[in-house]
């Protein structure tokens, strides 16, 4: 039977692509949330915060995304016990969440910390000379300048992390490359199409995603 024409298998399909779309959604707002705090980490006058940025960032930033994911799985499931869910695809859909999340904010947060240091540094003098604290210089004054400067690559933070949603399959979520495996298995004769139609879903959503981020850019471009 035709993969296209095979409802099981479309189905899986489509359930495939939406648990990545909920491991991209779910990741991509804790890492960004926690990105941001780490930039300000990285810039703070404090110099135990900068280090815990500086720390944080060096050792996730470099250690492979698989690393990560296991860690969460067998260390902080398996041996400390950390549970979400009882159900066991929730609960490894959340620990998948964690691992992409700590992983990408490192990602995020040196986006960030650059769009950070594109702010002039008179503004900054100025608003301290206003009477402002550190947070809210960051608040207000530096921090909506940073964002706007990396909205490309954050944009391009966004796109690796909706591939790199892939790698959770290796715990047990049901996402898109896991789905692709068990299509294969099942249709041996058809893989050049299976391949295509998962490429090509990826290639269809994440190429427009890359030409809006880029469009974003341009249009929110900090003007100086």
């Amino acid at each position: 039977m035709d993969i296209l024409s095979d409802p099981a298998g479309m189905s899986a399909y489509v359930d495939g692509f939406m648990w990545v779309l909920r491991l991209t959604v779910t990741s991509a707002i804790a890492s960004f949330i926690l990105g941001v705090i780490l930039a300000g980490f990285r810039v703070s006058p404090i110099p135990v915060l900068r280090g815990i940025g500086f720390l944080w960032v060096s050792a996730f930033r470099n250690t492979p995304l698989t690393l990560i994911i296991f860690f969460c799985y067998f260390a902080l499931y398996s041996t400390f016990g950390l549970k979400f869910s009882s159900n066991i695809t929730i609960n490894n859909f959340w620990l998948g969440v964690v691992g992409l999340s700590v992983y990408t904010a490192s990602f995020v947060c040196e986006a960030i910390r650059s769009g950070i240091n594109s702010v002039p540094v008179g503004q900054v003098e100025a608003a301290r000379a206003l009477g402002l604290t550190f947070m809210q210089v960051l608040r207000l004054v530096i921090l909506p300048q940073a964002i706007r400067s990396t909205i490309g690559p954050m944009g391009s933070v966004l796109i690796a992390l909706a591939k790199n949603t892939t790698i959770v399959g290796t715990i047990g979520v049901i996402e898109a490359s896991s789905v692709m495996k068990g299509l294969i298995n099942d249709h041996g004769d058809q893989v050049i199409p299976i391949f295509v139609l998962f490429a090509g879903t990826f290639a269809v959503v994440l190429i427009p995603t890359g030409y809006f981020f880029g469009w974003l850019s341009n249009r929110y471009e900090v003007r100086r």
